[in-house]
């Protein structure tokens, strides 16, 4: 591009003009990477976007309760690389392992009362609480969800059915459920599947009125909107618009309460092995039945056979509910921490001769 002949003769243009600000290290215009970040589905997912848009304190309790969760299903994962023994291995080829032998050597975390290596307990514990959240969790989004659109778009007398049912199991406690819940699924035989169904069930039922309110009040809100009606008056059927119109919309915040649910799901299998109806030790390993049986070794000094899975119940729960609480800041408009808008001085392109 070359320089006009007569540059005093030439009308300034007074057009604002913008100049693209390329990526570090990229080439590439800012602007550009920013419309492809938005138009990604990876930039979309839930706890993906909660990063993006996070920042200061929000973005450091974000990242360190997805750090805590990452270590733990990386223990769930990857137990048998990670533990050295197996979860109910009492010795090798050169003897038994020893009761209550502090930390140090061959048991980095010492051993139980009853010859279990802490360490290995510890991360094999990881698998049941997993197995756990998934299991209840799952279970109790799915039959919520179903549960709340009918619910919701149909209304009438069924809607009032369920809203009493929905009600009167939320009073119940959910640990006193989960306990009868035990006793009748396992018959008192605390099995591995055995406990975890009977935690995982009864979770699920005190889970569902929390799912079903939420995708109910949304269900009523979205069916008064204009596109549904549209599709109404084009003759779509009800469960066209239940699925493709109001499905989508209605379940945007259960990933929000999957995250706050979490947490009560170790909680209650915890305080299910802590009072006797847990995971015997020979068929899994769960981090409440080791607090109970290390109940007695706190008051000789023996410190490790209690701290560590307590930890692990503290820290899990902890990283759950610290990632539960920031997306709940970054959805709430009020609560949200704007970014501070950055004045960057761009000198303007020069004209080449």
């Amino acid at each position: 591009m070359s320089t006009p002949d007569n540059p005093q003769n030439q009308v300034p243009d007074e057009t604002p003009q913008t100049f693209a600000v390329e990526a570090p290290g990229s080439g590439v215009p800012a602007a550009a990477f920013d419309d492809r970040a938005k138009k990604s589905w990876f930039s979309r997912l839930p706890i993906i976007s909660h990063l993006r848009q996070s920042v200061g304190l929000q973005r450091g309790m974000l990242i360190t309760g997805l750090v805590l969760c990452g270590i733990v299903l990386i223990c769930a994962i990857f137990a048998p690389l990670i533990a050295p023994y197996g979860f109910n291995q009492l010795g090798t080829s050169e003897g038994n392992f020893g009761s209550k032998l502090p930390p140090g050597g061959t048991h980095i975390w010492g051993t139980t009362v009853g010859g279990y290596d802490v360490f290995s307990r510890v991360v094999w514990g990881a698998q049941t609480a997993v197995a756990v959240i998934v299991v209840a969790v799952i279970m109790s989004i799915f039959a919520g969800v179903i549960l709340g659109l009918i619910s919701g778009y149909i209304g009438g007398w069924l809607d009032r059915i369920l809203v009493v049912i929905a009600d009167a199991v939320y009073a119940f406690p959910t640990l006193l459920l989960a306990l009868v819940m035990s006793i009748a699924i396992s018959g008192g035989q605390s099995s591995a599947w055995g406990g975890i169904a009977a935690a995982a069930f009864s979770i699920t039922v005190v889970f569902i009125p929390q799912y079903f309110r939420v995708v109910r009040a949304e269900t009523l809100r979205l069916k008064a909107e204009p596109f549904v009606e549209s599709a109404i008056v084009l003759g779509a059927s009800k469960t066209r618009i239940i699925s493709k119109h109001i499905f989508r919309n209605a379940t945007r915040t259960l990933p929000l309460i999957f995250t706050l649910n979490s947490s009560e799901a170790i909680l209650t299998l915890a305080g299910l092995g802590f009072l006797g109806f847990g995971i015997e030790p020979t068929s899994a390993s769960e981090w409440g039945y080791d607090l109970n049986k290390a109940l007695p070794d706190v008051t000789s000094g023996v410190w490790w056979t209690a701290v560590f899975p307590g930890l692990a119940i503290v820290l899990t729960v902890l990283g759950i509910t610290l990632v539960g609480e920031s997306m709940n800041d970054l959805n709430d408009p009020r609560l949200r921490v704007r970014r501070k808008a950055k004045v960057k001085n761009t000198k303007p392109a020069e004209v080449s001769a």
